[in-house]
C-alpha cells in the first residue's frame, strides 16, 4: 500500500473524534410504496395498491446522517416547523442519537416534505412514478436570524468544521453568514459549502463542491465536455467565491479539484462508471471532504477521499450513506 493511501486511512481513523456543525435546510422525505394493479376507469392513470410508507431525512439531514454513519458527531443547525413533519425530523434525529439542541422550531413555518410515489409489480424493484413537493421558504424574520446566529456562535468552541447545506429554503441566511464567518476564520474552523442555487452568494468560504449542472446554472453557461470551458469555469468560481478550494463533481466523469495557484487536479471516478443512482451523492462527497478538512488534511487528500466515498454511494439505490469500514475497504482493495 502506498504512502498516500495510508494517509487516507489515517484520516478515517480520526473521524470519530470530530464534531461537525451542519447548517442548512432540513427536509422530510416521504416514500409511499405500492404495487400497480390496473388502469383506472376514471382517467388513464395507474391504480396503486398501497403497501407501506417510509420516512427519512432529506436535504441537510442527509449530510448529518452521512457524518453520523462515518463515526463522527454531527450537530444540526436550522429551522423546522412545529408541524408533524418537524416533529418527525426531531424523532429521527433523536433515534439516531443526534443532538437537536440547535434546531429552531417555528410555528410560522411549514417543514418541507418531498413525497415520492414508488410503484411496480409485486416481485419487481419499485420505480418512482411521481414526486409531490410541499415547500416554503424559512421566514426572513429578525427573531429567526438572531436565534441562528446565537446557535452558530455558541458552537464556535465545540466544533471542528461547519458544513453549509443550502437547498434554497433559506435556513441559511446570507447576512447571518457574513456576520459569523469572520469568527469561524479567526478560530481556523473550515467552512464548507454545498449550495443548490446560491453558489455565488457565499464568499470567503474554505471550500465548495458544486456539481457540473450547478456550475452551469451559476455561470449561465454550458460546459458540454469542453475541457477548456471546465477549466475556465473552475478558476472563475474559485476567484469569484474567494474560496481556498473548489471541487466540481461530474458524475461518471469523476471530479476536478481547483486550488489557488495550482493546476486543476482531474480525478477519475472510483470503481465503475455504470452508476446506479446519484441521489444524495453530493451530500456524501461534501460530508467526507469536510471531515477530512476537520482532520487538517490537504485539499488533495480530502478530494481523493471524497472521490472514494462518491464512488461507493452512486452504486446504491436512493439517498444513501456509507460507513467508515466501507470507505476503508474501497481504499485498500
Amino acid at each position: 500500500m502506498n504512502k498516500e493511501k495510508k494517509a487516507l486511512l489515517s484520516l478515517i481513523d480520526n473521524f470519530a473524534r470530530k464534531k461537525i456543525a451542519v447548517w442548512g435546510d432540513f427536509i422530510l422525505d416521504e416514500y409511499i410504496i405500492g404495487t400497480t394493479r390496473r388502469i383506472s376507469r376514471e382517467a388513464p392513470v395507474l391504480i396503486l395498491s398501497y403497501k407501506k410508507k417510509e420516512l427519512s431525512l432529506g436535504g441537510a439531514g442527509n449530510s448529518v446522517l452521512n457524518i453520523k454513519a462515518l463515526g463522527a458527531h454531527p450537530l444540526p443547525v436550522g429551522v423546522i416547523g412545529t408541524d408533524d413533519s418537524g416533529k418527525e425530523i426531531i424523532r429521527i434525529l433523536k433515534q439516531e442519537g443526534i443532538s437537536t439542541e440547535y434546531l429552531i422550531a417555528d410555528k410560522n413555518y411549514q417543514t418541507p416534505i418531498k413525497t415520492r410515489i414508488l410503484a411496480g409489480e409485486e416481485t419487481t424493484r419499485k420505480q418512482q412514478i411521481l414526486r409531490i413537493d410541499r415547500e416554503e421558504k424559512v421566514p426572513d424574520s429578525r427573531a429567526i436570524k438572531q436565534k441562528i446566529q446565537r446557535n452558530l456562535k455558541s458552537l464556535l468552541g465545540k466544533i471542528n468544521a461547519l458544513l453549509i447545506s443550502d437547498y434554497n429554503y433559506f435556513a441559511v441566511k446570507e447576512d447571518v453568514f457574513y456576520q459569523v464567518l469572520p469568527e469561524f476564520k479567526k478560530k481556523n474552523i473550515p467552512v464548507t459549502l454545498d449550495s443548490r442555487f446560491r453558489l455565488l452568494n457565499f464568499k470567503g468560504i474554505t471550500f465548495s463542491s458544486p456539481n457540473e449542472p450547478e456550475v452551469e446554472h451559476a455561470l449561465q453557461i454550458e460546459i458540454n465536455d469542453d475541457p477548456q470551458v471546465l477549466k475556465q469555469s473552475g478558476k472563475f468560481l474559485l476567484k469569484k467565491t474567494r474560496a481556498a478550494a473548489l471541487l466540481i463533481t461530474r458524475g461518471s466523469k469523476g471530479m476536478v479539484l481547483f486550488e489557488k495557484n495550482k493546476t486543476p487536479l482531474h480525478i477519475p471516478i472510483h470503481g465503475t462508471a455504470d452508476i446506479v443512482d446519484v441521489t444524495g451523492a453530493g451530500d456524501t462527497v461534501v460530508s467526507v471532504f469536510t471531515l477530512a478538512l476537520a482532520n487538517e488534511a490537504t485539499f488533495r487528500k480530502a478530494a481523493l477521499l471524497a472521490n472514494y466515498a462518491g464512488g461507493i454511494v452512486v452504486m446504491k439505490k436512493g439517498t444513501s450513506t456509507l460507513t467508515s469500514p466501507e470507505l476503508r475497504k474501497a481504499i485498500v482493495s
